[in-house]
């Protein structure tokens, strides 16, 4: 196994990890694990944050997932390091997602979990990074086509036959899988984990479209919108709810104080089903997503402004955006990334050719895909067996090449 890290490493590299040892005043009367006794004036000794097994550093713990659906050799990159780590062989993998800290591969013989022991912890005023051993945590019990969804509670397992088990999170992070709660009904689509509810869409809508349904974390029925998505594709959890790709556009799914609404935001127009947005990629936690739109366009879902925008691209091989203010990231079939101005559809920058091969050419059927976070964004090269770092808010500068021992056909960013 080899690793080598080109171009401007020095200047690409996060700064070196920082351990945080005191309380700070944003944590007072936060810490969910540990509290003083009723009446005691001894704070506790045990730090605010803590997490056993695991270090706290100053700066995210970016990690990617890398597999190879053809050989299964599957890797962890640490970006702060720049180091890989050999994990078991997943072959046939038929997807790759994350939750932010836990990799999921569905194959032939169930999805298995890989904890990538990076993750991020989100108290709203101050945020907490961890780094941890990387380890397999166990295999839940569906196959290919199986959709994963997770939240810092539990996980959604929604199989291709529309059924639904959730699972503990606490038993992930002990290393394993643990007894599954089954959600009742048949779902298409992925049920998805918000708000301290599941929201899913049912086929028990009007006229058999898909429905709208909400549960509590028990498995039980709560009062949902009444709305219906019409050939559903596609989910995102945004900071404006949960987001889903319905053959006329969007529908945004929102909680407000236990109180769940629904809100369309549509095409302008009618549109082909190979049109549609059928499946959104962005950067977690931001609000705004991306889909192909066809062969040769991109769509950019602002969700905050419930506004569709078509970005006329050229042959479209893959696409993300950070949000914000940030360009579009577009990799095309000339084996460059571009990147374009959301607001007017005018490109900004591009780089020189990053694939190897045909750009178009699939690896174990999944092509290149763009990962991106609140400073760089990734693009795997499987045939190139290399993944390139890039600096989107410096002109889509190449920061790192991280060469492999392995074709990463499918990759996704941990440590969020």
């Amino acid at each position: 196994m080899s690793l080598s890290v080109r171009r401007n490493v020095t200047a690409g590299a996060p700064a070196a990890l920082v351990a945080l040892a005191l309380l700070t005043a944003g944590c007072a009367g936060q810490d969910d694990d540990t509290s003083s006794p009723q009446g005691s004036s001894t704070a506790s000794a045990t730090p605010h944050g803590y997490v056993e097994g695991a270090q706290e550093a100053a700066e995210q713990q970016s990690r990617l997932v890398l597999n190879d659906p053809v050989t299964g050799d599957t890797r962890t990159l640490d970006l702060i390091t720049g180091r890989t780590h050999e994990t078991s062989r997943t072959a046939g993998a038929t997807d790759l997602t994350t939750d932010g800290r836990f990799g999921y591969l569905p194959a032939e013989d169930g999805t298995r979990v890989l904890d990538t022991g990076a993750w991020t912890v989100d108290h709203g005023d101050h945020v907490h990074y961890y780094r941890a051993a990387i380890r397999d945590a166990g295999t839940f019990p569906a196959g290919p086509g199986a959709r994963v969804r997770g939240d810092a509670a539990v996980t959604a397992v929604t199989g291709e036959d529309g059924r639904a088990a959730v699972y503990r999170r606490a038993d992930l992070e002990q290393g394993r899988v643990g007894s599954p709660r089954t959600l009742p009904g048949t779902h298409a689509g992925a049920v998805v984990p918000y708000a301290e509810h599941l929201l899913t869409l049912t086929r028990d809508g009007r006229n058999g479209t898909p429905k709208v349904a909400v549960y509590d974390r028990a498995g039980g029925r709560v009062t949902s919108p009444d709305a219906t998505c019409e050939d559903p594709a596609g989910d995102a959890v945004t900071r404006r709810g949960v987001v889903f790709g319905c053959a006329d556009g969007a529908l945004l799914v929102r909680e407000d104080d236990g109180h769940f609404t629904a809100e369309r935001i549509p095409y302008d127009r009618g549109l082909p089903a190979g049109e549609r947005a059928s499946s959104f990629h962005h950067r977690a936690g931001s609000d705004t997503l991306t889909a192909p739109a066809g062969d040769r366009a991109v769509w950019v879902l602002d969700v905050t402004e419930r506004t569709w925008t078509r970005v006329e691209t050229g042959p479209v091989v893959a696409a993300n955006t950070a949000g914000e203010g940030s360009p579009l990231l577009v990799l095309e079939t000339d084996g460059a990334l571009h990147g374009y101005d959301i607001a007017t559809g005018e490109p900004v920058a591009r780089t020189g050719r990053l694939l190897t091969g045909d750009p178009g050419a699939v690896t174990g059927g999944h092509g290149p895909v763009i990962e991106v976070d609140r400073s760089r964004a990734y693009l795997n090269d499987p045939e190139g067996s290399r993944v390139h770092e890039i600096d989107y808010n410096d002109g889509l500068r190449v920061a790192r090449t991280f060469d492999l021992d392995m074709k990463p056909a499918l990759m996704v960013e941990t440590g969020r």
